[in-house]
């Protein structure tokens, strides 16, 4: 059996589509954190079947948006004393902004550096999201950039 210690004041980022986790572990920066963090992956769940989990023993800031553009299903969960104080649901975002890098060759962005990536959602249903530039469609869940 896996003992992991409980999380006195920190952040749970749960339900993370399993395989997905170490995707978030590395975009937060907690491989070169200097506080205390676990990655669990496929751990049993009765909804998915498998998920991963981040612990995090540290409070720290996360845009939300990213999190829902890489798995809308993910939830925070803020702890305090031990106790879970807050729960944060996440959804796709319906704009992300240096996330995605757009692989169109005649794409603006791919020429002039200064021009942020952005992204808006296009179809919700199918998680896509298209170029604001060039209109190129990319499928949500992955960091490409």
């Amino acid at each position: 059996m896996l003992n992991v210690d409980t999380i006195k004041n920190g952040l749970v980022i749960d339900h993370i589509k399993a395989g997905h986790g170490p995707q978030i572990f590395h975009w937060l920066g907690l491989d070169k954190a200097s506080f205390s963090s676990a990655l669990i992956m496929n751990v049993a769940s009765k909804e998915k079947g498998r998920k991963d989990i981040i612990k995090i023993d540290n409070i720290i800031n996360i845009d939300y948006s990213v999190l829902g553009y890489i798995d809308p299903n993910i939830t925070v969960n803020i702890i305090k004393d031990e106790k879970i104080v807050r729960k944060i649901a996440v959804s796709l975002p319906d704009r992300v902004e240096k996330v995605i890098r757009c692989k169109n060759p005649r794409c603006v962005t791919a020429t002039e550096q200064y021009v942020p990536q952005v992204f808006k959602l296009a179809n919700r249903q199918h998680a896509q999201y298209r170029c604001e530039y060039c209109d190129a469609l990319y499928s949500a869940g992955i960091i490409e950039g």
